[in-house]
């Protein structure tokens, strides 16, 4: 295991929170490998390095081969979204002295895991004179960070009864942003209408809306165009006092999409066209323009294809359905300590290398993609030959759950895909738990994979 790779890794984690901040890293990382911005390039040709963004929040990129693009691409595809809170349009409030920000949480998620932690605010606000202006605020060692409260056990006796679903209402996920101290209870009327007079003594949301037009340049308005995304504040950390797991926001599924992007740009250049996509919107259905749902990966392939020189629909769709695709997202690993919710001789676990899911979905494999065994047989042969180690698993019991991916939208074309990625340990917690091992042997796999 090649120690520098995974902190390279963690580095990623911690630069890439959202969506946006991947793709600037992405980009970053790919023009050092000589990748350009296809809408900068006239033609491409084999050799080619170009890639195609959506909206900054999805990415594909390509490597052209030598073969015609109609012969299909192998392809790489994660997704760069995860499970978080979002900031309403609407949030700024102030509660008896308090000032909260009001927020709608993003993604299958416990609520009760993102109370009482410090959260830190990523992301943009866009104001009506064209600026765009990035937020960041949590991640430095001065930075302020947020919370949201939770009531202490001396007077939880109703809430500790109720179940772990509604405990915790979506509605009262607010971050505390600021407090102001409250007037004297036995104060005169005459002073009370002094203190309103007072600038120094005003509400705590007037003085927190003072502090952002002051450092940012914002006002309260600007929060109606503006994504800001509430993550967990911190670093990516070791784990275990041997340091073999990494505790980390955000791996379900930049786990997968860096290993992803570090595989396209170390590899070799082959015949076959060799494509790594990001996107967005996973966690909550692959909808939207930015999702996999959407015909941004369509419409990237599209221009490509024309700027080969030799554009068709019947050259697309050709290039599409002869392709295979590792549908790169992470599976649950065996969790020794609740052993009844997985099929043990089916499960993954942590450390054995990258799972193979033949199919997701839920129950009886409904929302499921199922991959042709004569495909398996030979992404097996390719990391056999190489000595990669691999693991073939199902997520849980068949009747506990299930869980989807953008395999079966990649699977509409027609193309081989099967989902392959890391197993991660408190999956869509604030902070989740990888292998270092997985890590770098899904690095190789997919590195494998696109000599496929």
């Amino acid at each position: 295991m090649d120690e520098q790779f995974i902190n390279d890794y963690k580095a990623f984690l911690d630069s890439g929170k959202t969506e946006r901040e991947c793709v600037e890293s992405i980009k970053a990382l790919a023009e050092k490998h000589g990748y350009k911005d296809l809408a900068s390039v006239e033609s491409v040709n084999a050799g080619s390095r170009v890639y195609v963004t959506k909206m900054n929040k999805s990415i594909a990129l390509f490597e052209l081969g030598s073969d015609p693009l109609e012969k299909g691409m192998d392809i790489l595809g994660a997704h760069i979204d995860s499970p978080r809170l979002d900031v309403k349009q609407n949030p700024i409030m102030e509660k008896d002295f308090i000032c909260y920000i009001n927020t709608h949480y993003y993604g299958g998620i416990k609520k009760y895991q993102w109370v009482t932690i410090p959260l830190a605010i990523h992301g943009v606000v866009c104001k009506t004179d064209g600026t765009t202006v990035k937020i960041n605020v949590g991640e430095e060692e001065n930075d302020p960070v947020f919370c949201i409260s939770d009531i202490l056990p001396h007077l939880a006796q109703k809430q500790m009864k109720e179940n772990a679903a509604e405990f915790i209402s979506g509605e009262s996920l607010d971050l505390i942003a600021g407090s102001v101290v409250p007037p004297k209870k036995d104060k005169k009327e005459e002073e009370k209408k002094d203190d309103k007079k007072d600038d120094k003594k005003g509400s705590c949301k007037k003085a927190v809306l003072k502090i952002l037009e002051a450092k940012y340049g914002i006002k309260e308005a600007d929060f109606m165009s503006a994504e800001l995304e509430v993550v967990p504040a911190g670093k990516t950390r070791d784990l275990g006092f041997d340091r073999s797991l990494i505790l980390g926001y955000g791996q379900d599924d930049r786990s997968c999409a860096y290993t992803s992007l570090r595989a396209l740009l170390d590899g070799e250049t082959q015949a076959h066209t060799r494509c790594c996509v990001c996107v967005d919107k996973e966690e909550i259905g692959s909808v939207g323009a930015t999702g996999m749902a959407s015909h941004f990966f369509e419409n990237a392939v599209a221009e490509v294809v024309a700027k080969a020189g030799a554009y068709s629909d019947l050259t697309l769709r050709r290039c599409l359905e002869n392709s295979n695709m590792l549908s790169s997202d992470v599976n649950a690993a065996f969790d020794p300590q609740n052993t009844d919710l997985f099929d043990r001789d089916n499960a993954s676990f942590l450390g054995a290398g990258i799972v193979f899911n033949k199919y997701t979905g839920s129950r009886g494999k409904y929302s499921a993609n199922d991959a042709n065994p004569e495909y398996i047989a030979r992404v097996r042969a390719v990391l056999e030959a190489a000595n990669i180690p691999y693991q073939m698993s199902e997520l849980g019991k068949v009747d506990q759950g299930g869980g989807g991916t953008i395999a079966y939208l990649a699977a509409k074309y027609g193309m081989n895909v099967i989902d392959a990625g890391v197993p991660v340990l408190s999956m869509h917690a604030p902070w989740e738990i990888t292998a270092k091992e997985d890590i770098y042997q899904a690095y190789e796999a997919y590195k494998a994979f696109l000599t496929l």
